[in-house]
């Protein structure tokens, strides 16, 4: 019995022993094998934001704002920013200085934009994109510079004032809806300056026949509409007040992709075809860019590069640091 027992376990040991080593072999995989999977990806893949460039154009924020920097030096003059003005000035900031509390975010800051132009700022975190829009709309404390719109100073406006008396229209980045509401309640919303209720609802029914897309869901909450239609109606909203300038913050931000270019196709339309004024800041820089007619390249609160936006998609230095390669 004893015997037995005895050749039982020796021969269990080495089964044992096997065991122990594969359980080491699991805990200390061969540092070998790894960097080949990981070098046969880097040859065979790009990297990039938009799907273009390799992995060398990977640049942290540190390292896009710095050199950013650097391209500010050379920025451009005030006679650069008006060439890029087709027709007659429409909106213009002079050397505006401005920012939040007392902090200076924008520094002797100018602009200039033709009626029914597009124009989209992009830049690093952190440059002063939407406060350049802020400032338009009278969010911010304003120190010193104008800002002029169709040849009246609008700077010290109160953002009542800017929508009803300057035409301006200030569209947020994402979800300003009231989901409890209808679509039509939230439309209504956007006319609460006119003067009497009948005119908003007048404007209202002019977006409906615009967009059939709202006006088969008039009566729907707005909180079952898709992203997309949310979208709409937050731009159709800033319509019913019938503003020259459309002030848009971030429009394809948390939208699916197949939304993004719906919403560029209503931003096209509203400055071809109704002659707005739209000036935008965008996420998507290649897509900004793309969509405007002028692009602007903020650094720090000051304007680096302005060049007509097919050309600024075309900049290497533009390309390198802010669409992927």
């Amino acid at each position: 019995m004893a015997e037995r027992i005895k050749k039982k376990i020796i021969r269990k040991s080495p089964a044992g022993k096997k065991t122990g080593q594969k359980k080491s072999a699991k805990r200390n995989p061969l540092n070998s094998q790894a960097p080949k999977k990981s070098n046969s990806k880097a040859n065979n893949k790009n990297v990039s934001g938009y799907g273009l460039g390799g992995v060398d154009v990977v640049m942290s924020v540190d390292q896009v704002a710095k050199e950013a920097a650097s391209i500010a030096a050379s920025a451009p003059s005030e006679g650069e920013l008006q060439a890029l003005v087709e027709g007659e000035l429409f909106l213009s900031i002079d050397n505006l200085c401005a920012g939040y509390g007392k902090m200076e975010i924008l520094h002797d800051y100018s602009l200039r934009i033709g009626q029914g132009q597009s124009l989209c700022l992009i830049g690093p975190n952190g440059a002063g994109k939407s406060t350049v829009l802020h400032s338009i709309f009278g969010f911010t404390n304003i120190f010193s510079g104008s800002i002029t719109v169709d040849g009246k100073d609008v700077t010290r406006l109160t953002p009542s004032q800017k929508l009803s008396d300057a035409g301006i229209a200030y569209i947020l980045q994402d979800k300003s809806v009231f989901p409890q509401m209808t679509v039509e309640e939230n439309l209504l919303m956007g006319g609460f300056l006119k003067e009497k209720p009948t005119e908003a609802k007048a404007a209202a029914e002019m977006v409906f026949d615009k967009y059939s897309r709202l006006a088969d869901r008039r009566n729907k909450p707005a909180g079952v509409l898709s992203g997309g239609e949310r979208r709409l109606l937050e731009i159709s909203r800033a319509l019913v007040m019938q503003p020259q300038v459309l002030l848009v913050d971030e429009p394809s931000i948390g939208l699916e992709p197949r939304f993004i270019d719906m919403v560029f196709e209503i931003l096209d339309d509203l400055q071809r075809k109704d002659g707005k004024t739209i000036i935008m800041v965008e996420q998507n820089a290649k897509k900004g860019l793309a969509f405007a007619d002028i692009g602007y390249v903020l650094v720090s609160g000051e304007t680096a590069i302005a060049d007509a936006g097919d050309r600024l998609l075309d900049n290497p230095d533009v390309g390198r640091l802010f669409l992927g390669g």
